[in-house]
């Protein structure tokens, strides 16, 4: 019975850990960096990744014939801490500028500005964060969740890093919005709540959301 009574529980836990994280954003966590939050589709990335995203169904990339990058901003204004400082936020920043930068060169050649026949790509930085892994399924059994309760205590435990992200890509000429992104991904796993979280834990992450916003540009331009 008592085998039973543990393979049901870890059964249950297993299920409510796995429904607790959602893959996309929720409204609820929305910045207002974006001007239009409600027309914002569930959708996947051109590598599979889900994404809540919005594309002008009239829009004709083709008329595009360079992109200007807007420097990245932390929205809304962050307050740096001991485990996220601002040499961190900066550094993601810069980062994500330059990975964008290199992506978009590889489909438009680069502006310096908006103007006729330049797509303006406005991004942001919307979370950072790092938080204590969640439990295991196997550390449900009494016992492990004791262990683990005390590794949490004293600061061993991995730690999740999370970051999100929210895009407005514009046209140029008119400064009319034709495509948004909403998404988040998570950065390197800290070793423990000591670590403290740089830019390059994010790298990863930003080197993907840049590319997938190049792949997406093209396979609307192949249409």
């Amino acid at each position: 019975m008592k085998s039973k009574f543990l393979l049901t529980t870890l059964c249950c836990a297993s299920l409510a850990l796995s429904g607790c994280a959602s893959k996309y954003v929720e409204p609820e966590q929305y910045s207002g960096f974006l001007k239009n939050y409600s027309i914002l589709k569930e959708d996947k990335s051109p590598t599979g990744a889900p994404v809540m995203r919005w594309i002008d169904p009239g829009v004709d990339v083709k008329r595009f014939s360079s992109v200007y990058v807007e420097p990245s901003q932390l929205y809304p204004q962050p307050k740096p801490t001991e485990k996220i400082p601002a040499g961190t936020l900066q550094g993601i920043t810069q980062y994500y500028d330059q990975a964008l930068k290199t992506q978009f060169s590889k489909a438009l050649p680069l502006a310096s500005g908006p103007g006729p026949g330049v797509l303006v790509v406005r991004p942001a930085i919307t979370a950072v964060s790092a938080e204590t892994k969640g439990l295991q399924p196997y550390e449900v059994i009494p016992i492990a969740l004791i262990a683990a309760g005390v590794s949490t205590a004293t600061g061993i435990r991995d730690q999740d890093t999370s970051i999100s992200t929210e895009a407005a890509f514009l046209d140029g000429g008119s400064g009319k919005v034709v495509a948004q992104v909403v998404r988040k991904g998570a950065g390197t796993e800290l070793e423990n709540s000591d670590q403290v979280m740089q830019a390059r834990d994010a790298r990863a992450v930003l080197d993907g959301w840049a590319s997938d916003m190049v792949k997406t540009f093209q396979a609307l331009k192949s249409k």
